[in-house]
């Protein structure tokens, strides 16, 4: 299969490669110093599951690159989505599959101001990972994984399709008729991660300490609230589920938001927590934990974007 990978950081680079080494004809999208590095020496990708180099691998910064791919994954940061769909919808064949794997529960509906609802999936993924240097991209834990399904549950042969082939390239995957519950169920768990930025410590701390553990489990019943009014069907133990999720994180691991807070680059707050506290005005739902860690992250965006200039 022709795929398109854009944004090949941690997610991007770590399932394109898995995809390229299986035999498909996968194009990377990258950008700056990593384009370089990839266009050179290949893409190298360090994993607990065992290492992966693909070189040569094709690497371009044009998404007209890519338009005659038959699927193209969505591995940018959330905040991207529309910019690059606007450029993409312009070339892009209109037979292409088109699976978003971002945080949060936007990009479907992001994604379908610029292309067919037909083309789209819904999709998710559960990793740890993240661009080591230019060509390296560093996976430290959990088993990845995608979950992806129809968004209207209607052409089923495609997804098998795609299924097998993420099988045969070693990713653990599952397809799902109730990919809107599998998003709202990943949302309540990446909306924890702001506990990381604003303590600068890994989830082990985190949970550890009895006043925060009691903050996560706030802020998750805090999104179940919301997903039950917007008629969203979690389990009745989903709290229970996802803090036992939690508790198997690495002790010592920080989400991607936590880094690029940190960091001083653009984080996908507004995608996370700044989405429940917007979600809750709405529907009148308050969100005291939420809004103390959109409000905490938002003002520590500032900090470290300033040290870092």
């Amino acid at each position: 299969m022709k795929i398109g990978i854009i944004g090949t950081g941690g997610v991007g680079g770590y399932f394109g490669a898995r995809l390229a080494s299986s035999g498909n004809q996968v194009t990377f999208i990258a950008r700056g110093k990593h384009l370089e590095a990839i266009k050179k020496n290949g893409l190298l990708i360090k994993s607990i599951k065992g290492d992966i180099t693909i070189n040569p691998a094709v690497a371009s910064d044009k998404l007209n690159d890519i338009a005659d791919c038959e699927l193209i994954i969505f591995g940018t940061k959330a905040y991207q989505i529309k910019d690059i769909a606007k450029v993409l919808a312009k070339c892009l064949n209109k037979n292409a599959m088109i699976l978003p794997l971002q945080n949060g529960v936007l990009a479907i509906e992001e994604l379908t101001q610029y292309f067919d609802r037909k083309q789209i999936l819904g999709g998710l993924c559960m990793i740890f990972s993240r661009i080591e240097s230019p060509g390296i991209i560093n996976h430290m834990g959990l088993e990845p994984s995608i979950t992806f399904g129809e968004i209207d549950k209607t052409n089923k042969e495609r997804t098998l399709k795609l299924k097998t082939i993420f099988e045969n390239a070693e990713i653990r995957c599952t397809l799902t008729d109730e990919i809107e519950v599998a998003l709202w169920k990943k949302f309540m768990l990446i909306c924890l991660s702001g506990f990381g930025a604003i303590s600068n410590s890994g989830y082990g701390l985190v949970r550890e300490t009895p006043e925060t553990r009691q903050m996560l489990i706030d802020s998750l019943t805090e999104v179940g609230m919301i997903a039950k009014v917007k008629n969203i069907k979690l389990d009745i133990d989903i709290i229970d589920k996802s803090i036992a999720i939690v508790d198997t994180y690495p002790a010592d691991s920080m989400s991607s938001l936590s880094r690029d807070v940190l960091s001083g680059k653009q984080s996908e707050i507004e995608y996370q927590n700044g989405t429940v506290v917007r979600l809750g005005k709405e529907l009148g739902i308050d969100t005291p934990v939420n809004k103390f860690i959109y409000g905490f992250v938002k003002l520590l965006e500032k900090k470290y974007k300033n040290q870092s200039v």
